[in-house]
């Protein structure tokens, strides 16, 4: 006699295949509705037969010789082993622990996904709560996932105690927090590693409160830009595709570039006064260049400290003498100007960057970017040197103008002859 689990797999493939050739093209929006509904029901009814089967399968297991029933379901089944072995989990729990849940995934009312951000839930109370403290925790969050998807069941998951044991919420909570923030101390990790391309990977893993604030950091260096009238966009007319057109030169970048550049931008920025003192005296970068290549269009400089970064042995000590004409007027770094024998004739300092009241009153003279037609808010540009430091320039409010980070970058860039309008704005023009 075929059992009637077989019998059961084997009337929903046979069902179908019945409809495997209908086209939803002729359902009217009613029945889609409907259709969708149920098959997203049945699916949940399906993934809970199979998760029964699955808990109960360690004799499959044996038979084969499988490592367990997840290996053998994994191999089977063209599936991926760590899928398997996360349902053979949750299978365990279900059949041991969670009888409200297998009862509503029966029922057709929760799907897998919200089952396993409820469990997970579930799994993060307190060890010592009572039995019946976790079964009402469980009940409570099988009523709300009739109303909410697992983003919002997992928000409600967190907060669980404030609702079904009050009295012990805040100390749980406490003590989870501490819990997580101490193993986060433990995790955390940052690598570089030159990648020989002119680039370096960086990869951490930092506490949440940390990449927050990190976050906020990079945020306020990444403002996008308010898109204007008649500009252009990419194919798919996303926000992050538009074009630069002659109101807009700076493109919309998308925005893991523009946090890449917020980055960038960051450690161009920070306060070093502010840092750890190193080797004696306050944390700086010190850039060397020869005078003559400092003054020549294309030239190259070298940074002193690029070996603290492991990777490519031939990059990451070297930058282009544009790069150290701009870092200059923005970055607190030292620029160590050498003679013929590398020997110092100029080590400048951090009072050669603009002061903040300087930039203060930089940006209520100029509003924005003075870039011709560019129209980029003083808060979001970087100090420029008019006439640059190594030809005399000085550091005071009449010899300087503020330029976004764009415009900042072509100003130093020997593809490009900049003109000073009448009334002070900076044109460009690509060098034939």
């Amino acid at each position: 006699m075929t059992h009637p689990i077989i019998t059961a797999a084997s009337d929903i493939r046979s069902s179908l295949k019945a409809v495997a050739d209908a086209n939803p093209i002729f359902m009217t929006v009613e029945e889609k509705a409907t259709a969708l509904q149920d098959l997203v029901a049945a699916e949940g009814q399906l993934a809970e037969l199979r998760l029964r089967i699955l808990a109960d399968a360690g004799d499959l297991a044996a038979e084969t010789a499988a490592q367990d029933a997840a290996g053998w379901l994994a191999h089977h089944t063209r599936t991926r082993y760590a899928d398997a072995r996360a349902e053979l989990r949750l299978a365990a729990a279900l059949d041991r622990d969670r009888p409200r849940l297998v009862a509503a995934m029966r029922e057709g009312s929760a799907t897998l996904a919200q089952v396993q951000v409820i469990d997970r839930a579930l799994n993060a109370l307190p060890p010592t709560l009572p039995p019946q403290t976790v079964a009402d925790a469980e009940e409570h969050l099988v009523e709300r996932a009739r109303e909410f998807g697992p983003k919002e069941l997992g928000r409600i998951g967190r907060r669980i105690l404030d609702v079904v044991a009050p009295e012990i919420a805040e100390a749980a909570e406490g003590a989870r927090l501490a819990e997580l923030e101490a193993r986060a101390r433990d995790v955390t990790r940052l690598t570089m590693r030159r990648l020989g391309d002119g680039t370096t990977r960086i990869s951490s893993v930092v506490p949440d409160a940390a990449a927050t604030r990190f976050a906020t950091y990079l945020e306020a260096h990444a403002n996008p830009r308010r898109a204007h009238a008649g500009a252009t966009t990419g194919k798919d007319d996303s926000p992050g595709d538009v074009t630069a057109t002659a109101h807009d030169p700076v493109a919309r970048l998308a925005y893991p570039r523009r946090m890449g550049e917020a980055f960038v931008a960051f450690l161009e920025t920070v306060d070093a006064s502010q840092l750890p003192i190193h080797g004696g005296s306050a944390t700086t970068v010190v850039v060397t260049i020869p005078l003559a290549a400092l003054q020549a269009e294309l030239a190259g400089a070298g940074i002193v400290g690029a070996g603290l970064v492991p990777g490519d042995d031939l990059a990451g000590d070297r930058i282009s003498a544009s790069q150290a004409r701009r870092l200059a007027c923005t970055a607190n770094i030292v620029p160590a100007v050498l003679g013929g024998r590398s020997v110092p004739l100029d080590l400048g300092r951090s009072r050669r960057l603009f002061t903040p009241t300087q930039r203060l009153a930089m940006a209520v003279r100029d509003q924005t970017c003075r870039a011709d037609g560019c129209d980029v808010p003083a808060n979001w540009c970087e100090a420029h040197h008019l006439r640059p430091w190594e030809h005399g320039g000085r550091t005071d409010i009449d010899d300087g103008a503020l330029l976004c980070s764009h415009h900042h970058h072509r100003v130093h860039d020997a593809g490009y002859l900049v003109e000073r309008l009448p009334h002070g704005e900076l044109r460009f023009h690509r060098r034939r």
